[in-house]
């Protein structure tokens, strides 16, 4: 096969993967919250635009997988040639919610292109992982067929890490059993810059609640007397971090030094877009702080709004709280530690109730393995000049722990079109079609370049 005439092959079906993109944007699926914005119907009609389309590839044994949590991924299998490897591609089609709409530049379910960029929930984490995929098989079945075996998995509720592929995984563990498995929903470390992920922190989320009263009370007849509940949350919250910003959770231990790509301290103001003059928080490298290091986040809090306040002492307030953790960490013993330190930093006697809302735990891959120099011969070959970089994810993904407990021959692989440009989770997501041209390339190379190896 020619390596140039199939890279013009993927540039040529980059116009359809567009159209297809579109029309998973279109879908509004955001799993398991606000049914009334996003029902469960956009969810399954996004599932069933997947299924079609592994039809339409000739994939065999097509099914909706009803998973454990509610939701639904899609399987199907694609048979390669006598002998081959079986290489599993992961990617999702649940978005996060769009938050605030208005401030979109142009509608957040609606592929939209500015400036040399695909804007729209989704483009890059991870509906554009989907047709990452797709258009790599395409390229390959144009030159002579798909080489190895090739197995795909589009989950339905990853974004809300509540672990139903996990367990349905575990509960079927014959259905993802593969030689190597691609996980298309992380990003090159700069657009243009040839990356693979090689650790991701773990997560775990807990909702803690603080009551003091049986209910509010006017504030000038018995504030400075009453507990505010409040303000007994506030404390507690601000007790997750010492005076640098690092955290500070009670009998958790500090992350490590992170010894691989470098992130220089001017490139991560410029993603993160701080404003002039704030300091960023924490100790270390950069690299320390967002890939080796664990980090807390309030991520919502349960309180009267401005606009609705009433001069009261509050009697009640909750807030959602999130703890990333590093390679190292164990996640369920961080629930602990987590839920022991909001319940010892309690003043005034506050009453402490927490909830969990999902976890998972962190994962370091293998990069000296041969799938890995399969990918970095064809992120060589995709990024003409530039050498493979290896680097940290701050996020999280559970299930590359359950395929790799199930089936600890299989090499894991993390690439995807989430770099920092692309805004993920926030608004104005967007997807570089550069980087979708590129790693559909890179892809197709490295499925024939692992089938080469695998039969040397």
């Amino acid at each position: 096969m020619d390596t140039e005439r199939l890279a013009g092959t993927v540039a040529g079906l980059l116009p359809r993967a567009r159209t297809e993109l579109a029309e998973l944007v279109s879908f509004r699926s955001v799993a398991l919250i606000d049914p009334e914005r996003f029902p469960a119907s956009e969810s399954d009609a996004a599932a069933g635009w997947v299924e079609d389309a592994l039809t339409a590839e000739g994939f065999t044994d097509v099914r909706l997988l009803d998973t454990p949590d509610g939701t639904r991924s899609v399987y199907g299998f694609l048979p390669g040639p006598a002998g081959a490897p079986t290489v599993l591609l992961y990617a999702h089609y649940d978005v996060q919610p769009p938050l605030d709409e208005s401030a979109w530049l142009s509608p957040p379910f609606e592929l939209t292109e500015r400036d040399g960029r695909w804007y729209g929930r989704g483009a890059a984490d991870c509906k554009g992982g989907i047709l990452m995929h797709l258009t790599a098989l395409r390229a390959l079945r144009e030159h002579g067929g798909v080489p190895v075996s090739v197995k795909v998995v589009v989950e339905g509720s990853e974004e809300q890490g509540t672990g139903g592929l996990q367990r349905y995984a575990e509960q079927h563990p014959e259905l993802l059993a593969a030689d190597a498995v691609v996980i298309g929903d992380v990003g090159n470390f700069r657009a243009g810059l040839p990356t693979v992920t090689a650790t991701l922190r773990g997560m775990t989320m807990l909702r803690v609640q603080v009551d003091t009263l049986a209910g509010n009370l006017h504030s000038g007849q018995f504030g400075g007397a009453a507990p505010d509940a409040l303000a007994a949350l506030i404390r507690i919250l601000d007790s997750l971090r010492g005076p640098d910003g690092s955290t500070t959770v009670d009998g958790l231990a500090a992350g490590s030094r992170w010894d691989g790509l470098a992130y220089p301290e001017e490139d991560f103001r410029r993603d993160a877009k701080v404003l002039d003059g704030v300091e960023l928080i924490g100790a270390g490298s950069v690299a320390d702080r967002v890939w080796a290091g664990p980090a807390v986040t309030v991520i919502g809090m349960d309180v009267p709004s401005v606009a609705e306040a009433t001069p009261s002492v509050q009697a009640s307030a909750a807030a959602l709280v999130s703890l990333r953790l590093p390679p190292g960490h164990d996640a369920d013993e961080a629930t602990e530690r987590l839920t022991a330190h909001f319940e010892s930093h309690a003043p005034w006697g506050a009453r402490v109730t927490t909830e969990p809302y999902g976890d998972g735990q962190p994962f370091r891959a293998d990069v000296t393995s041969p799938a890995y120099r399969a990918m970095a011969e064809a992120m060589r070959a995709a990024y003409p000049g530039e050498e493979m970089q290896v680097a940290g994810q701050g996020g999280t993904i559970p299930l590359c722990n359950t395929l790799a407990g199930l089936y600890p021959r299989a090499e894991i692989l993390l690439i995807g079109l989430s770099e920092p440009a692309a805004q993920i989770h926030a608004v104005n997501e967007s997807v570089s079609p550069e980087e979708l041209e590129r790693l559909s390339f890179a892809e197709a190379l490295f499925l024939r370049g692992y089938a080469e190896g695998h039969a040397g």
